[in-house]
């Protein structure tokens, strides 16, 4: 596999797992009855729309999966939203009270 052919490949499965976040991201808004738009403009109040959010939101099929919100946390700060995973974890110590 030549350089260029490596790093698409790169791109492409990280892009992947990306929207595999996104939807766990969005399950569990939903699992928990919360607005997912308003979660994240809580996270990132200076971003204008996420269109991959919104697009996922639109899109998302509800499934039976109950996602757990320390693994939910732990692969948002794995792809560098930390400021997601706090507000996140904000919500489900209130959820939980």
């Amino acid at each position: 596999m030549d350089q260029k052919t490596m790093t698409e490949y790169i791109i492409q499965k990280y892009q992947e797992d990306e929207e595999v976040m996104i939807q766990l991201f969005v399950q569990w808004c939903q699992n928990h009855e919360i607005d997912s738009l308003s979660l994240y403009q809580k996270a990132y109040p200076s971003q204008g729309a996420n269109e991959t959010l919104k697009s996922t939101i639109e899109n998302n099929e509800p499934m039976d999966l109950d996602i757990d919100s320390g693994t939910l946390i732990e692969i948002l700060q794995m792809f560098g939203n930390d400021d997601l995973a706090f507000v996140v974890s904000e919500e489900a110590n209130r959820l939980s009270k």
